[in-house]
């Protein structure tokens, strides 16, 4: 285990690395179709309203992709439906759901570099987390060090056994990491700080206009200055501001603008944080993600959960080696109830430090429209990595079930300039 000396890394929960061996560097992204994502899922087709389709999408924001397609078919964006947030900028094939359009409606459809191909029909709508996993091809260009290439046997082996199950750089941003910071001030239902932290805070690689946009919310808060700065592909972000030139003082309007989605996005990132600065501070303490003590909390494959006591530690590390169970967390929301274990005390510890309370998540749940429960998330990834090296440059392939990250896999190997990486 090594210490991450990435100050986002430290912002984030993402403190260590498991593995001690080099990182191979390199560059993501070059070009979109270096991050090639499929969606892996297993959909029953029935008459009914929702018309199921495969999205291939070219270097578009998943948000902006949905309100385009919304747009050219001239319904609200709240009609589609999809299982998981893809990569921006990447080549991802994902299904979504559309409601009460037909094949013919599709066909019609012209948005550069999006493609929408009908598959067929369904009673019920595409909802987040409904999909089997996701496959990646990934090329990390320009290795520097080509010494590095002989560790590659033991990091596939590594990640074969498990790595940490952190929840990766797109949840919150890299150049921007602002979504738990949004999501903190929702759940405080502070929606004017709320508001200012999305439309104002600042990052890194902006161009003139943006940053000089984003400035002038943070020192004026006056919506229809900004948005005359603002740059026309910010549209979410303009949306926030034509409501508040509309309706002067409605905070909590202005993010109901938002796509569902997107606000669920927002709370669920101030839970993921928690989950990575709570895993990273049972690395940090030296306590295995292997091997369970009492009062860890475990999950089987089916969705059973169980928590560790003195009678059955001993039997839950022998289900543990197994494979039968794993090691988890209990992320915090509206069922919330903490335990006595380690890691529920520290969380309790950063709940009380944030000021959240499980009536937050529960109140925001009514405002949002969107449920926050509390949720189990396992400690530990691990996935069929394969690389082949090319050149100067790398080939990773690989798969991940719902919930874990590709940039998490890529971070450990890598280990470089998380900015390098988006």
């Amino acid at each position: 285990m090594i210490k991450s000396n990435w100050d986002i890394d430290q912002e984030l929960g993402l403190w260590y690395y498991l593995t001690g061996y080099p990182g191979t560097g390199g560059v993501l992204r070059q070009e979109p179709g270096d991050f090639e994502v499929v969606e892996k899922a297993d959909h029953t087709y029935t008459n009914g309203p929702y018309l199921i389709c495969s999205l291939k999408k070219i270097n578009w924001d998943q948000h902006r992709a949905v309100k385009a397609i919304a747009s050219g078919l001239g319904i609200s964006h709240q009609r589609i439906g999809f299982a998981g947030t893809k990569d921006k900028r990447a080549v991802t094939t994902q299904y979504i759901s559309i409601y009460k359009k037909t094949e013919d409606d599709i066909s019609k459809l012209s948005i550069p570099d999006i493609a929408l191909t009908s598959l067929g029909t369904m009673q019920h709508p595409i909802k987040l987390g409904e999909l089997q996993g996701n496959m990646f091809k990934i090329l990390i260009r320009d290795i520097a060090d080509k010494s590095l290439f002989s560790s590659l046997e033991n990091f596939q082996k590594s990640m074969s056994e498990g790595i940490p199950n952190y929840v990766g750089y797109q949840r919150f941003g890299v150049r921007r990491p602002v979504t738990h910071l949004i999501g903190l001030e929702i759940l405080k239902g502070n929606f004017q700080e709320a508001v200012r932290v999305m439309i104002g805070k600042s990052g890194s690689r902006m161009d003139e206009h943006e940053q000089e946009g984003r400035a002038c919310y943070m020192d004026t808060e006056d919506a229809a200055q900004c948005l005359h700065l603002l740059p026309p592909r910010l549209s979410l972000e303009r949306s926030v501001l034509h409501h508040l030139v509309s309706n002067p003082g409605d905070y909590t309007g202005a993010v109901l603008q938002l796509p569902r989605t997107l606000r669920s996005m927002y709370v669920s990132a101030v839970q993921s944080w928690i989950f990575n600065t709570t895993l990273s501070m049972r690395m940090r303490d030296g306590l295995s993600l292997f091997e369970p003590e009492t009062g860890d909390r475990l999950i089987w494959p089916d969705g059973r959960t169980d928590k560790t006591t003195d009678a059955t530690v001993h039997a839950a590390k022998v289900q543990v080696k197994r494979g039968k169970c794993a090691l988890a967390l209990l992320l915090p929301g509206g069922t919330y109830v903490p335990g006595d274990g380690y890691d529920d005390e520290n969380i309790q510890s950063i709940l009380q430090e944030q000021g959240i309370t499980s009536q937050m998540f529960e109140k925001m749940s009514s405002v949002l429209g969107t449920t926050f429960a509390g949720s189990y998330r396992p400690m530990l990834m691990r996935t069929d990595l394969s690389c082949e090296v090319i050149d100067d440059h790398l080939l990773a392939k690989f798969s991940l079930p719902p919930g874990q990250y590709a940039t998490t896999v890529l971070r450990e190997l890598m280990k470089t300039d998380p900015e390098d990486m988006v």
